[in-house]
């Protein structure tokens, strides 16, 4: 059985009383000695984003966990991948600090990692981003991997609210004020209220969902249920849903994790949701993370928000036949892209 960790925000920015999903058991969950690192670390996160197929390498000294790195597996026709799970923002490896000086403790993390590392079965593509706060790439990079940078925003925990609403840029703010006269913000009834919004929309623009609509809808259900996220909901005259964010936290960050909204929404209706957010999670000392940005657009739509740009590191690694195929196959359909990239 998988340990809830308590991720709990004040009652007034928590959506109770929701139906139980029961996620499947993992087949190796993370030990309880060493907490995970994010939310997406969480067993109950994975079991349901993997659909059960995850595991963890580790490294024990003792009854000591050192070090862990979950994992997972899947098949795309012939190659065995492992790439971030549906709605899984970030992974990498979670290594325990020990009290030592500098340069015994950047051994210690590059011990511990090559480590874990050494554990992983073969992939014929692996993928993983790292949070903010991960550094360890360099022994990936020492393994064969090659090490990227991609970027997010964040607000700082320690910044108030009018500081983060003094950093707004003009434009920001000003669709902000426009949507705060025509909307009322407030929490959306049930996941499943969302979820219907949230496929409405998409069937309106003849899109399908990216991340699976029945691992969106159990992932939903659990970090409401588990008091580890919310949906928040901007509703016009008349009560009408118009658009609508979902938001999951830990002890360190509140995370942007998904929006929607109608084709005819006020232009500010996601900027003013979104600044709520900011607000609950900087009343709770939590860093906002925008969780980084996959086109100029988006870029320039996240950057109005005042954050910090974050670099966040890549690990890939490819076997050779695959490495080649890629090629062959980017060669014979020009254009085509080689897979989702999570953010630029």
């Amino acid at each position: 059985m998988t340990t809830v960790r308590d991720h709990t925000l004040p009652r007034e920015y928590v959506v109770r009383d929701q139906a139980v999903v029961q996620s499947p058991v993992a087949p190796t969950p993370l030990l309880a000695e060493l907490p995970a690192h994010s939310i997406f670390h969480e067993p109950w996160w994975l079991d349901i984003a993997t659909g059960g197929h995850w595991n963890v390498a580790k490294v024990v000294r003792g009854n000591e966990v050192l070090g862990e790195l979950p994992y997972y597996t899947a098949r795309m026709g012939v190659w065995r991948i492992s790439h971030l799970p549906p709605l899984t923002r970030t992974l990498g490896p979670v290594i325990k600090s020990l009290d030592l000086d500098i340069a015994h403790a950047q051994h210690h993390r590059l011990s511990i990692t090559s480590r874990l590392i050494e554990q992983l079965p073969h992939f014929d593509s692996f993928f993983q981003l790292f949070d903010p706060r991960v550094e360890d790439a360099l022994a990936f990079a020492l393994q064969g991997f090659t090490v990227s940078a991609r970027h997010t925003f964040q607000i700082e925990a320690d910044r108030t609210v009018a500081q983060a609403w003094k950093r707004l840029h003009g434009k920001t703010r000003n669709v902000i004020r426009s949507a705060e006269r025509k909307l009322t913000v407030a929490p959306i009834a049930t996941p499943s209220e969302f979820l219907q919004f949230y496929e409405a929309n998409l069937l309106e623009r003849s899109r399908t969902n990216a991340y699976g609509s029945a691992v969106m809808r159990q992932l939903v259900n659990a970090f409401v249920e588990r008091q580890a996220g919310h949906l928040l909901g901007a509703y016009g005259p008349g009560g009408r849903l118009i658009a609508a964010i979902g938001l999951v936290w830990d002890r360190h960050a509140m995370y942007y994790l998904l929006s929607s909204r109608t084709l005819e929404a006020h232009a500010g209706s996601v900027s003013l949701l979104i600044w709520t957010a900011m607000q609950h999670a900087l009343e709770q000392k939590l860093t906002f993370d925008f969780d980084g940005f996959s086109s100029p657009a988006t870029f320039n739509f996240l950057d109005g928000f005042g954050g910090t740009l974050k670099q966040r590191l890549g690990v890939e690694r490819l076997s050779t036949v695959y490495s080649v195929a890629r090629i062959l196959k980017r060669r014979m359909v020009p254009g085509l892209a080689s897979g989702f990239a999570p953010n630029l």
